[in-house]
């Protein structure tokens, strides 16, 4: 009978040996079990579901706890962790061509972006990043690091914000994550200082940013692939069951003793133990799952109406930004316009729309759409609104333009 390793109070693992993936999810959880799905949350605005084709924006705020200076990690590894997100949850990450040609059919863009958050929630102008020295030498999965009064942070308000602790852990838990309907100052995901991001302060066969990948599609709903019992259930019904968790690198395929077919596990899953450079894929199934939270009365509906990526929503206003170089002023058309179904970018040589948050209002000035944009050839889907004029909002940190669009049909 397979048992996860922990650390609890008073006991103490070390670990000699090649390093193995440890995730203190399924622990954690079956110490401090919630309804998972429901929402707890009070209404932040107009209460909506989300629509077809709908990019969803997680606005994220990363807690850095460091006693020594090598736990402060840089703003560079924390933004190389954001990215990392953003290509996992998009299918738009490099090792793609490494799924499988038999699960490649069930491969998924979940439609599931994240941001540092730019507005406080005091309303004021942030970078997404609350650094803290703490006289604690490293915590154990407590939650004792998302106390102030405790040596940790307190956590910003989690029906707006994905909230992540970084700090030292103990012993060999990467991370671990809260599931929705639990306590809203404990929900949130924490992961160990070297495990976190691509570069850095950074330890191998961890360093490709798959752990927070890992936790954050656990704090969206999703269970171990193995359904954290031998041939267990995750719930998804594209998921090959397994006999239990795979580490390191296996060839494929590897079969289990409850391997469906002659493709046996699907190991290179976000879910499993692997090491990040195996890892590479969610499924449609896991995708249906994840942005089905995100429904009415679901666990994370709230962040529908969270708009904390939008830093024109500020009241201290974006911070100066100071160019080394004069370059012209950027130059955007939107096109077609009017238009049916998407509206396409086009944008002087140079410059590029990646990053740039989209927001859509209609004309009662009620938002309909955000997205932040991967590159300047995404595309907004509009099929669903009705017809009428709308307006079209694309910021940064430096630039804000608007247009007037008529969505026709």
């Amino acid at each position: 009978m397979k048992a996860l390793l922990f650390i609890t109070t008073g006991i103490l693992f070390f670990y000699l040996g090649q390093a193995q993936r440890v995730c203190g999810t399924e622990a954690y959880l079956k110490s401090l079990p919630v309804s998972v799905g429901t929402s707890p949350q009070g209404p932040l605005g107009p209460v909506r579901d989300t629509v077809p084709n709908e990019v969803l924006v997680i606005p994220v705020v990363v807690h850095v706890l460091y006693n020594a200076n090598a736990q402060n990690i840089s703003d560079a590894q924390i933004l190389s962790q954001l990215k990392v997100l953003n290509q996992d949850f998009r299918r738009l990450n490099s090792d793609t061509s490494n799924t499988p040609a038999v699960f490649k059919s069930l491969a998924a863009d979940a439609g599931i972006t994240f941001c540092l958050a730019q507005v406080d929630p005091n309303g004021r102008t942030t970078k997404g990043i609350i650094r803290k020295r703490t006289t604690r030498d490293f915590f154990l999965a407590d939650d004792e690091m998302k106390f102030s009064n405790k040596g940790g942070d307190n956590a910003w308000d989690a029906s707006k914000y994905m909230n992540i602790w970084i700090c030292s852990m103990l012993g060999r838990n990467l991370g671990y994550a809260t599931l929705p309907g639990g306590a809203q100052d404990k929900d949130g995901i924490v992961i160990n200082y070297d495990v976190f991001g691509t570069t850095g302060i950074i330890r191998a066969p961890f360093n490709k940013g798959r752990t927070t990948t890992h936790e954050v599609a656990h704090w969206l709903g999703l269970k171990h692939i193995w359904g954290e019992n031998d041939c267990g259930s995750d719930d998804v019904d594209d998921t090959p069951k397994q006999e239990s968790y795979n580490y390191y690198c296996p060839g494929f395929p590897h079969r289990s003793s409850c391997s469906p077919n002659a493709n046996g596990d699907m190991f290179m899953n976000f879910m499993d133990f692997t090491d990040d450079a195996c890892m590479n894929v969610f499924t449609i199934g896991q995708k249906n799952k994840m942005r089905g939270l995100f429904a009415l009365n679901k666990g994370r509906n709230s962040f529908l109406n969270s708009f904390a990526c939008d830093s024109s929503l500020a009241s201290g206003g974006p911070l100066p930004y100071i160019t080394p170089i004069e370059k012209p002023e950027i130059s955007i058309t939107i096109f077609p316009n009017p238009a049916i179904d998407i509206v396409q970018f086009l944008v002087n040589e140079n410059y590029s729309l990646k990053g740039w948050n989209a927001v859509l209002v209609n004309a009662q000035g009620v938002r309909q759409y955000q997205q932040i944009l991967q590159s300047s050839k995404d595309v907004l889907q509009i099929k669903h609104l009705p017809a009428g004029i709308y307006f079209l909002s694309l910021s940064d940190s430096e630039t804000k333009k608007s247009f007037r669009l008529l969505k026709v049909y």
